[in-house]
This record gives structure tokens, sequence and C-alpha cells, in this order.
């Protein structure tokens, strides 16, 4: 048996094959509804969020192609795991499955097996993904490696006086409060190599429809202020301390020296050591006018 708590909504026209659906499932100790068309199973979705959701395409009025599609730019629906249930198995119908964001394409006729073996597969992955995530994040100390690593560098820097002009960037993230949940993530995981993906489970979110709603709303992509907030640290470390531009790179979350340097030059306009020469001696001038 299944585990009971588990609810799956199934999306299907027709009457027979809707009902063998729920009655099989139901049979296997899962929680079922049932919509008759695309539309209600939106407004279902949506009231009473399911654990997965099992869609056929071809249906009249809303197919199930539109059906994904609403769905997965709903922030509240958006990561429900989604399975294609059809009769159509062309290349052409699979890809476009798939590239709308469809975690699963099966064909008609499919046995209760193959449908049970798919649902596994789909609530299992769900599973691992929020649990892995939640250890990764959850147990992490606010005081980090990169955190004791900032510490050991700041004790580094020479103070020349307490008017010191050389401070830790202030924030470089919009103050959009639809997006604070976001940006505090990127701020306190961006020296762990995070990328889209992560912030995307962490925010509950799928990673097309974050990257829609950060561009739209901020006007950069979530990989963009990534970059930008790992950039704006890179020139306070660079500038205030003496360590090695490999060792800077390793604190934030590089794991290839030379691909930091790339995205530093591309930018900042030149080269980690260059820039350093550069504003350090900008900044040893300033500090001998005090």
């Amino acid at each position: 048996m299944y585990e009971s708590s588990k609810k799956i909504l199934v999306i299907e026209d027709d009457s027979v094959t809707r009902n063998l659906y729920l009655k099989g499932l139901e049979a296997k100790g899962f929680d079922m509804t049932g919509a008759q068309n695309g539309r209600v199973g939106i407004q279902q979705a949506q009231k009473d969020v399911p654990d997965l959701v099992i869609c056929d395409i071809t249906m009249p009025d809303m197919d199930g192609y539109s059906v994904l599609n609403t769905l997965r730019q709903d922030p509240v629906t958006a990561i429900i795991p989604f399975i294609f249930l059809t009769g159509s198995s062309t290349k052409a119908d699979v890809r476009k499955a798939m590239e709308l964001g469809a975690d699963d394409y099966l064909t008609k006729p499919s046995t209760l097996e193959e449908l049970l073996r798919a649902i596994a597969t789909r609530l299992e992955k769900q599973a691992n993904l929020q649990y892995w995530w939640s250890k990764k994040f959850e147990k992490a100390p606010k005081t980090s490696a990169f955190t004791d690593n900032t510490t050991a560098i700041a004790a580094d820097v020479a103070v020349a006086s307490d008017k010191e002009v050389n401070i830790p960037p202030k924030s470089i993230f919009p103050n959009i409060p639809q997006l604070k949940e976001v940006f505090d993530f990127i701020e306190a995981h961006y020296h762990q190599g995070i990328t889209l993906c992560d912030v995307a489970v962490a925010v509950g979110y799928s990673s097309a429809y974050l990257t829609n709603r950060v561009k739209e709303t901020s006007g950069e992509t979530v990989n963009c202020w990534i970059v930008k907030r790992r950039m704006a640290e890179a020139c306070f470390l660079l500038q205030n301390n003496n360590h090695t531009v490999e060792k800077i790179a390793k604190a934030l979350g590089y794991q290839d020296v030379s691909h930091f340097s790339r995205q530093f030059r591309q930018h900042h306009g030149l080269p980690p050591q260059a820039w350093r020469k550069e504003h350090q001696l900008v900044s040893q001038k300033q500090v001998k006018l005090w």
C-alpha cells in the first residue's frame, strides 16, 4: 500500500477512463480526485493542492498542454509532479510536453502497474529533492566556512585609521518584497556554489517559473543575481587583503579559479589581480590623505 496521505488529481475527459484510474489508484491507498476537463482540473489543483497530477492531452476546450502551462505559472502549483497519459506518442508531442515541464509521459493503453511505477518514481524523486535540500541548508551554521574565511581575511586587512574607507559592500539586491525570500536565500548561500535549481527548490517554485518571475520583476535572472553578489564580495576581498585569487575564488564557491577570473573580467573589465593592483593603490592613497 502507498501512503494514504498522497493526493493525486486525474484530469481526463473520458469518464470511463477517468473512473478506471480513480478506482485503481484508490485501491492502492491514494487519496484520489477526478476532473472532467482542464479548467475544472486547474481549479481543483489550486484549491486543494495535490501531490501529483495525471492529465490527458487531447481534451475539449483546454488541452493538457494548456493545463500544464497554467499550473507551472502559478507559484502554488508550480512544482507539482505532472504526468501526461495520452494516446499520442509522436516525438513532437513528447518533446513539447517535456519543454513545458512535464515530469513523465505515458502512452495509452498503460497498465495500472506501469502507472504505479511512474507515480512512485515521481513521488520518490520529489521527496528526495526536498529532503536533500532541507538537510543541505537547514543545518548550515550561521558561522559557516565562508564566514570563517571572511573573518580570517578581515583580520588581515591593514586598517590605517578609524577612518578606513574600505567597508563591506552594501546589499546589491533591490527592495522588492515579493522577491525577498529569493534574495535572502542568495545572500545566505551565494558562497556555497548555488545555482538556479537550488534557489528554486529552496523557495518552492519550479526553475522555469522562478526564472520568469525574477526576470520580469527585477530585470535580471536568478543566476545573474548570484553572480553579481559574488562579484561584489570579490571586489571587497581583493581590495582588503592579500590572499591569493584562488583562495578568494574558493571562498566564493568557485571550484575553478579560471571560471572565477573569467566572470570577474566580464563584470569589472579587468582580471582579478590587475583590478586588485589598481584599486589597492587607490585605497592606499585615500588612506594617506587622512
